[in-house]
C-alpha cells in the first residue's frame, strides 16, 4: 500500500505536477480524478503558498478540510467530474487498495454485487453526472445497498427499467435536490479522507515543519 508523504514535504512545496508531494497525497486519501490534479492541486498549493491565517496548524486533517472546503465551491461540472473519480460501491476490478479494504471486496455475495450494479445505474440516472458515493465507516456492502434502496424510495421488489420510475424523480445538474446531493458526497469524501489516515497510521493532527 502506498505511503503518504510526510506532511512537512506538502507544506514546504509548490510542485503543482501529478508527482508532486501533494497531489500524491491528494489522490491517495481522495482518489484520482482529472480534475483534483487540474484544480484542486493547484488551488491549495496557492493558498498554503499565501500562508493565510485559514490554516492554523499544518496538519493531514487541516489539509482535508482545505480541500473538502474548496470543493464545495466549485462549479457543479467540475464537482461532477472530481466525485466521479470515485469507486462506484461494489465494484471489485479497478480499485486502490484503500477502496478495496473499505469496501470488504472479498466477502460481498454475488447477489448483492448484482443488486449494487442496478441501484448505482438507477442512482445515476437519477442524478446525472454524480455517482453514489458514502462514507462506509466498517460497514458490509449490504448494509449500503439497503442504504441505497432507502435513499432512492426502493423496495427490494423494484427492477430496473420501471416505465413509471424513468418518468420521474431525475435531478439535473445544478438543481436543488442535485446540489444538495453532490455536497454531501462531498462531505462524505472528507469522512473517507480521514478514515484512511487512521489505516495508513497517519496522525491526522501531527503538525509537519519546514525547518
Amino acid at each position: 500500500m502506498t505511503a503518504l508523504p510526510p506532511v512537512s514535504e506538502i507544506y514546504a512545496s509548490t510542485d503543482i505536477s501529478r508527482d508532486g508531494p501533494l497531489a500524491r497525497a491528494l489522490a491517495l486519501l481522495f482518489e484520482q480524478s482529472d480534475a483534483l490534479f487540474e484544480f484542486l492541486v493547484p488551488s491549495i498549493v496557492d493558498i498554503i503558498a499565501k500562508g493565510t491565517s485559514s490554516i492554523p496548524h499544518r496538519t493531514y486533517n487541516a489539509l482535508i478540510d482545505i480541500a473538502i472546503k474548496e470543493l464545495k465551491g466549485w462549479p457543479h461540472v467540475q464537482q461532477a467530474n472530481f466525485l466521479g473519480g470515485h469507486p462506484r460501491i461494489g465494484e471489485v476490478k479497478g480499485l486502490s487498495a484503500l477502496s478495496a479494504s473499505e469496501q470488504a471486496a472479498h466477502a460481498t455475495p454475488t447477489e448483492v454485487l448484482a443488486r449494487l450494479l442496478v441501484l448505482n445505474n438507477e442512482y445515476e440516472r437519477r442524478y446525472p453526472g454524480l455517482r453514489y458515493i458514502t462514507f462506509v465507516n466498517g460497514r458490509s456492502r449490504k448494509a449500503i445497498m439497503l442504504e441505497m434502496e432507502e435513499k432512492m424510495g426502493i423496495g427490494d421488489g423494484w427492477v430496473e427499467g420501471d416505465k413509471e420510475e424513468k418518468e420521474k424523480e431525475v435531478y439535473q445538474l445544478g438543481s436543488e435536490e442535485w446540489v444538495s446531493e453532490a455536497r454531501r458526497a462531498i462531505e462524505d469524501i472528507g469522512y473517507i479522507a480521514q478514515s484512511r489516515l487512521v489505516a495508513l497510521k497517519v496522525d491526522g493532527d501531527q503538525e509537519g515543519t519546514t525547518g
